[in-house]
Formats: structure tokens, C-alpha cells, sequence
């Protein structure tokens, strides 16, 4: 009980701070597992994914009720994402742990790096063509409650983006949301909030197919999973309660210490082979 214990406050710490940095908790849960409960590294991402899948399926519920999610974005880029989850996931079963912890500590520095970045919300007012054949424009609401109409541009330099996502996701159980927040925003010129929304929706589908992989080869330990998942949905429910309430622009810089922290020792620990 006391293990079971320890392994819920965990969960609930990575899931606050995940939610209140926007990074998602499968970024923090998988080095306080690895680092701190000294667990195996693919036990911790296939704990991480079935927490991913928890979390994504209540947080995104109120941005697709409230409009923020592009759903027609999701469908077309989920089919990219999921094909890079199920390689990454069985890549993750032959991948020496080295290797894992090695590419986790790059995937932090870009997590800092997302965290640290400015992005625009410009809209477009003129799509690119496979969007427009697509039908992927939108409209999003203002802050008078007024919908203004965006186009969206670069599906095909996204997609492979988005292949890239979810190969990560697959192998390190997180849901690459920086990623792809990066690939819609950046790229395919989405405005910045509905990227996240959209991200927070596919991360879920994406860790879902990794998942599935995990539980099919035995690398998903019930008794560590089911804590770890309903304390990381717990802490991101309290975290997005405290987020109104909190100036995160002045915890930007903690949060991404925090990801280079994690990314020294992550890549310390693949170095040293550990």
C-alpha cells in the first residue's frame, strides 16, 4: 500500500505540473518513475501512455464542446500520428533502454525550448490547396465571443511532422503535444489555441495505438499503471483548476530548469548505460 501510495502522489505531482505547463504529464512521469521509483524504462512508458490516453480523454472534452478543436484537422492528422505510434511502439520493444533514455533527454530540451518560445495567433485568410480540398478551415471564437474564420496551409509538411510525433510517442510514452503544437501552429499555421486544443485531442488517439501495442507484448503492469493514471488525471484536473489563478508566463523559466534538469539526467543515465 505504501508503494501503491507513493506511486498515486507522483502521479498526481506530474500531472499538476504537466497541466499548468501545457506539456502534458507523460513528460514528467516517465523520469519520476525512471528516476525516482527506479522502475524499467518501458514499464514507465507503457504506465505513461495508458495515463495520456486518461488525461486527454477529460481535458479535451471541453474544448471540443466550447469549438477550440478542429476536429477535421485531427482526423486527417491522426492517421499520420497513429501509423508513428504503432512503429514507435514496437521499436520500443527492440530499442536498447540507452537509447530511449537518450532520445527522452532531446525530447525534454525540445519541451524546454516549446515552453520558453512565443508563438503568434495570426489568422489566415487564404488556405493552401489540399486544405481547401479538404474542407480543414474553421472558425474560432474571440474574446468578444465573435467566430472569425482561419484557413490552414502546409497539411503535407505537417503530416510527416506529425509521423514524427507519434514515433516518439510510441517509444517514450508521451504524447508529443510540444510536437505537435509546433507542426499545427508553426507550420500549418493554425492559431495557437486552437492547436493546443486540437493537440490535447489527438495526444489521447496517439497514445491509445502505442498503447495497445504495450498490452499486446506484456509491458504494461496493471498495478503500476492504474495508479499511475488516475493520479496523473487527478493532478491535471487540479492543475487546470489552479491555472486561471495563476500568472504561468512568471513559471515558464521554472518549468523549463525543470525539463533541462530532467534532460541532464535522462541523458546521463543513457551515457552511463543505466
Amino acid at each position: 500500500m505504501l508503494i501503491l501510495g507513493g506511486l498515486l502522489l507522483l502521479a498526481v505531482a506530474a500531472g499538476f505540473v504537466g497541466a499548468i505547463s501545457g506539456l502534458g504529464g507523460g513528460v514528467f512521469i516517465v523520469p519520476a518513475l525512471v528516476v525516482l521509483a527506479k522502475m524499467p524504462m518501458r514499464v514507465a512508458v507503457g504506465a505513461s501512455l495508458i495515463s495520456v490516453v486518461a488525461t486527454s480523454a477529460g481535458a479535451s472534452v471541453a474544448f471540443v464542446r466550447d469549438g477550440w478543436t478542429n476536429l477535421k484537422v485531427a482526423m486527417v492528422l491522426e492517421c499520420a500520428t497513429v501509423t508513428g505510434a504503432v512503429t514507435g511502439a514496437y521499436l520500443a520493444g527492440v530499442v536498447p533502454t540507452w537509447v530511449l533514455e537518450g532520445l527522452f533527454a532531446l525530447m525534454m530540451l525540445q519541451s524546454a525550448y516549446f515552453s520558453l518560445s512565443k508563438q503568434s495567433d495570426a489568422l489566415l485568410t487564404e488556405g493552401g490547396p489540399i486544405a481547401r480540398k479538404l474542407g480543414l478551415a474553421g472558425d474560432v471564437p474571440d474574446q468578444a465571443g465573435r467566430l472569425r474564420h482561419y484557413e490552414v496551409i502546409h497539411v503535407r509538411y505537417g503530416a510527416p511532422l506529425m509521423v514524427l510525433a507519434g514515433v516518439l510517442s510510441g517509444l517514450l510514452g508521451i504524447g508529443s503535444g510540444a510536437l505537435k503544437v509546433i507542426a499545427m501552429d508553426q507550420v500549418m499555421h493554425m492559431p495557437l489555441k486552437v492547436s493546443s486544443a486540437t493537440s490535447n485531442f489527438m495526444i489521447g488517439v496517439t497514445a491509445g495505438a502505442g498503447a495497445l501495442v504495450f498490452l499486446s507484448r506484456g509491458d504494461v503492469a496493471t498495478t503500476i499503471a492504474a495508479p499511475v493514471a488516475l493520479g496523473v488525471t487527478s493532478g491535471a484536473l487540479i492543475g487546470s483548476r489552479f491555472l486561471p489563478y495563476l500568472k504561468v508566463e512568471h513559471l515558464r523559466t521554472l518549468f523549463a530548469l525543470i525539463l533541462l534538469l530532467i534532460a541532464a539526467e535522462m541523458g546521463w543515465r543513457a551515457v552511463n548505460g543505466l
